[in-house]
């Protein structure tokens, strides 16, 4: 007899983790603290489900994520959007705690995400300090668009405020560049992106930290993994315009803003940019596609470990 595939839903709260197992359709929870979560390991372990689901609940789920994952046990956060589609076909409208597990355990078992190797301790901390920077740059912007329209009286606190946020992007700018250095694979990858003209420590670490699959995808999933890929919106006799949607958000800002740069300094970047707005496209439209451009290369640098060269770059 073939054995029993079993996939695990888990729906993550603040206090408290409800699971649901297919296709047995049990239900039970644990508190989500240090021991709800060896309660959950073991009786997990001994269930050898082959997916464990589970959706970003704004960081609540990683110390589960982490702890299940370090048990060798298979687990895989998936979008939170596409549950609620998959949730929606099925006619399941209603939503508490242990349906939505359920929906994640049926998600596993039908759509069975892919499931990529969790990151190491290293890279989960590049993570968290390329994540915080972004956090502290958006603080910042926000600083600096109130005191646009702030009475006299508060500019000079906001000046303050400002001053701060900028010491603390130097100290974790300093932070990110002596984590990459200190790990001879990263250190190399940034050496091979950095020599892209257009490319700084900011993108290089951003991708290190947030794109471990670079250079382990063809140009096409690449894209689409980061959300820089065009998709058809066509239909019957209508041709619709092509959008781009989905992928990593934070990556795409970091990416917007180097390929902005790249149009000035790379001579490959300003060509097609070129190219393309007087062949009549929007310039936004432009961008995206040297974003894509961009990343390609990049992607291809990362799997030949070869440095820049522009007549390699013109061929990805």
């Amino acid at each position: 007899m073939e054995k029993e595939v079993v996939n695990v839903g888990i729906d993550v709260s603040k206090s408290r983790l409800d699971v649901a197992v297919r296709p047995s359709l049990e239900r039970f929870s644990v508190v989500n603290d240090e021991e709800g979560h060896k309660q959950l390991r073991k009786r997990l372990t001994k269930l050898g489900p082959a997916r464990i689901v589970l959706e970003p609940t704004g960081g609540y789920e990683a110390p589960i994520v982490q702890v299940l994952a370090t048990a060798k046990l298979s687990v895989v956060v998936v979008n939170a959007r596409q549950v609620r589609s998959f949730a929606q076909a099925l006619g399941r409208l209603a939503k508490t705690d242990g349906i939505d597990a359920d929906v994640l355990a049926h998600f596993g078992e039908a759509i069975r995400p892919e499931i990529r190797p969790f990151p190491d301790k290293d890279r989960l901390e590049l993570e968290a300090l390329v994540n915080r920077r972004r956090q502290l740059v958006d603080m910042r912007a926000g600083e600096v668009k109130r005191k646009q329209t702030a009475p006299a009286g508060v500019r000079a606190n906001i000046d303050e405020v400002i001053a701060f946020l900028d010491k603390q992007l130097a100290d974790i700018d300093d932070n990110l560049q002596k984590a990459v250095k200190a790990t001879p694979a990263w250190r190399e990858a940034d050496e091979l992106f950095q020599s892209v003209p257009g490319v700084g420590p900011v993108l290089s670490s951003t991708l290190t930290a947030l794109v471990p699959e670079l250079g382990t995808l063809n140009r096409k999933q690449i894209a689409a993994l980061v959300g820089v890929a065009p998709f058809n919106r066509d239909s019957g006799q209508v041709e619709g315009k092509r959008t781009t949607w989905g992928g990593r958000a934070p990556v795409r800002a970091v990416l917007y803003m180097a390929a902005c740069a790249a149009r000035r300094f790379n001579p490959v970047i300003a060509s097609m940019y070129d190219r393309l707005v007087q062949n009549g496209k929007p310039p936004m439209v432009a961008i995206v596609a040297c974003m894509r451009k961009l990343l390609t290369i990049l992607n291809a640098m990362a799997r030949t470990k070869r440095a820049w060269a522009p007549q390699l770059a013109c061929a990805t």
